[in-house]
């Protein structure tokens, strides 16, 4: 149970920050505080100027990120080590808080997050009682971008139900007409690691073992498409970089000074 946070009143939708303290091309990549805050403590701030959430909790393993939580005071779950995956680590904390009803996961390296696509993919849910899951998109807006595997992309039908996700360039253009505008009309889209799930679809799919084209692309979230489950995708102009390299920290650094 998070600190601040009363059994008897858990809150009807939660965000849950899976925070890990390894990172790989980044070290320790949440405590950077060049900017006076960490890199932590920005994204919580941003999931806390969500309007729909009642509570933005952050779920660790590691001692050090949850110190860092206490100290600018925020809530907090510590979660097995053995977690590997962040949605390991957000079924956990709804194992730990039975009576929420949807949780939403926020990648801890978005501190730009908009707080609306919080408000937005709850929303999809709230719309939609019997669909489990809801994620976010954004149009792509070059060509560069959209070759980069590192860009993950997502189709979706007319009723809002993605139809798959991808490393490759999807869809593809058979007879691309060279004198046509990039993406006009819109046929390509960004996936945006921003997910809401029902609790009980949650904990479902976190005892799911990994799918084929899950473990072919790398993309957890084909074993819920894989499985016959159903995403429900909405699309939103402003989209947040995730910080995951020491050029994409300086971006950020730089851009938070120009703000003043």
């Amino acid at each position: 149970m998070p600190r601040s946070q009363s059994a008897a009143s858990p809150p009807r939708s939660i965000v849950v920050i899976p925070a890990r303290y390894a990172s790989t091309r980044l070290p320790r990549k949440m405590l950077l505080r060049e900017t006076g805050k960490t890199l932590l403590q920005h994204t919580y701030e941003a999931a806390c100027a969500a309007r729909k959430p009642t509570s933005v909790i952050v779920a660790t393993d590691h001692p050090e990120i949850a110190r860092e939580v206490e100290r600018f005071h925020g809530d907090f779950v510590m979660t097995s080590a053995d977690c590997a995956s962040g949605t390991d680590r957000v079924a956990e904390v709804a194992h730990k808080m039975p009576r929420a009803e949807i949780l939403v996961n926020v990648q801890g390296d978005e501190p730009e997050m908009n707080p609306e696509n919080i408000d937005r993919v709850i929303a999809l849910l709230e719309q939609s009682p019997n669909c489990g899951m809801a994620t976010l998109a954004t149009p792509i807006r070059s060509a560069e971008q959209l070759a980069n595997p590192a860009c993950v992309k997502v189709v979706f039908g007319d009723d809002g139900q993605a139809l798959y996700f991808s490393r490759s360039p999807i869809p593809f253009v058979r007879d691309p007409n060279p004198a046509q505008p990039f993406n006009d009309p819109q046929l390509f889209y960004q996936h945006l690691g921003i997910y809401a799930y029902r609790r009980d679809t949650l904990l479902e799919v976190a005892k799911m073992p990994p799918s084929s084209l899950e473990q072919a692309e790398k993309l957890e979230q084909l074993r819920m498409l894989q499985s016959g489950g159903t995403i429900l995708v909405a699309s939103v102009e402003h989209s947040a970089s995730g910080i995951d390299t020491p050029a994409d920290y300086a971006a950020f650094v730089a851009r938070r000074r120009a703000a003043g």
